[in-house]
């Protein structure tokens, strides 16, 4: 399984365990700006039998085809789309049956969470694996969808669920009465924005001060996830007026373990809400600051979840539509457990068929000449999935004082992008608006 972030780690990982529980896991951290810390990858609780950090093109170099039965790509589209290329670059030299078939790994991919922005973009990226798992029937339509408009396949288009759904149904109120905000990186973005939420969270807290608000994190400063942090909330609430009343405080950790003490879930669009909503826990997605795209909390519509934080300190607590919930794979009445069953026997069916046709996606160097070349050379490939000069004669080193210099100069390189990322990059934006 090759992973980009932490919550693609905890997917994929997650994903190759529902369709075989019974397996060794090789895990592959690719990587780049959002390569997961041993912290994060504690956090998520997903675990594998190796571990190893990897440029993209070192993976599709290194992966004996013939040494595993399935591969998981739990990475951002582009990235998806350059392993892809590699792998079909590299299986098709000196396979003599390449035309007719390869003996070869069945490859999978899909998506983290909600799908709300990019889905032409991202799901052509993906175009290619075998499988391409939807979260949702909803997904599954829309996939489809996609490839039949461009003349692509769509029969690599499974439904599935997501995997990390679970846990112990909401059965009554705890004490105290505890409610979880459920914070994202990049939604939204701005510095108002984040400190209004941050304000109206601390608000309810101290409106109800028998109650416990949780403002639940997903990294520390100086950490990344799958979208950038430029103003994380840990800052925000360091210059909270007069600071954090005693009933509301930072946290982090699993969000399985944090759900089982909520009696009350409020986000924007964090794929934290169908986690909540999956388990019978009071959600509540915000409006706030509108309804829009930008946000994510218009894949919400119909619901029955959109609420403004002044409903929730009036006591309102939103009930979900069951037509929804099904139709977005939260299947919270005995459904989930079988959600697996289709990718499973696909892959199933895939793995005992002996040769598969090589791998083909549906850019390439003709149906996307001004696009692919780029996404391939940002991993190291070439327009025909072959190493870029530079990249093929660079083996990785594995120990000894030559490895203990590159993590020690990678480390530094990771620092000075994330204070440029957090600190450079929007003080610059502010001075182009003055």
């Amino acid at each position: 399984m090759l992973a980009d972030s932490d919550t693609r780690w905890k997917w994929g990982a997650l994903t190759a365990y529902r369709i075989q529980s019974d397996i060794r896991l090789d895990g592959y951290l690719l990587r780049g700006r959002a390569t997961p810390t041993v912290r994060q990858l504690d956090e998520v609780g997903a675990r594998a039998d190796s571990l190893r950090e990897i440029r993209g093109v070192d993976f599709v170099r290194s992966v004996d085809r013939t040494r595993y039965d399935v591969i998981v790509l739990a990475c951002v589209g582009g990235a998806v789309q350059a392993v892809l290329h590699g792998l079909a670059r590299a299986w098709q030299a000196g396979t003599p049956d390449a035309a007719t078939g390869q003996h070869r790994p069945v490859v999978v991919t899909g998506y983290v969470g909600v799908v709300y922005e990019k889905l032409a973009d991202g799901l052509l990226l993906r175009h290619g694996a075998d499988v391409v798992l939807a979260n949702s029937r909803h997904d599954a339509d829309r996939f489809r969808e996609v490839y039949r408009g461009v003349g692509a396949d769509d029969h690599s288009v499974v439904e599935c669920a997501l995997p990390f759904l679970g846990g112990a149904r909401y059965t009554g109120e705890h004490a105290p009465y505890t409610v979880v905000f459920a914070a994202q990186p990049s939604v939204p973005e701005s510095r108002a924005d984040r400190t209004y939420l941050l304000r109206r969270a601390v608000e309810h807290a101290r409106t109800h001060p028998d109650r416990e608000v949780l403002i639940k994190l997903r990294s520390k400063p100086g950490e990344h996830t799958t979208h950038i942090e430029e103003l994380p909330y840990q800052k925000l609430a360091a210059k909270a007026p007069g600071g954090l009343p005693a009933n509301c405080r930072l946290v982090y950790g699993n969000m399985g373990e944090v759900l089982d003490r909520t009696d009350l879930m409020v986000t924007v669009s964090s794929t934290a809400a169908l986690e909540s909503l999956h388990r019978g826990i009071p959600t509540a997605v915000l409006t706030d600051l509108g309804v829009r795209e930008a946000l994510g909390n218009h894949h919400f519509l119909g619901s029955g979840c959109l609420a403004s934080w002044d409903e929730l300190d009036a006591g309102h607590r939103p009930e979900p539509d069951r037509e929804w919930l099904a139709r977005q794979g939260v299947a919270a009445d005995g459904e989930y457990e079988r959600a697996f069953d289709a990718a499973r026997a696909r892959v199933t069916v895939l793995r005992e068929a002996g040769l598969l046709p090589p791998l083909a996606p549906y850019y390439t160097p003709r149906t996307a000449p001004g696009y692919l070349p780029g996404i391939l050379a940002r991993h190291g490939l070439d327009p025909h999935g072959e190493p870029l000069a530079g990249y093929d004669g660079a083996p990785e080193e594995t120990g000894g004082l030559r490895r203990v210099a590159r993590e020690t100069v990678r480390e530094a390189a990771r620092g000075a992008y994330r204070h440029g990322v957090q600190r450079v990059a929007p003080a610059i934006r502010r001075w182009g608006q003055l």
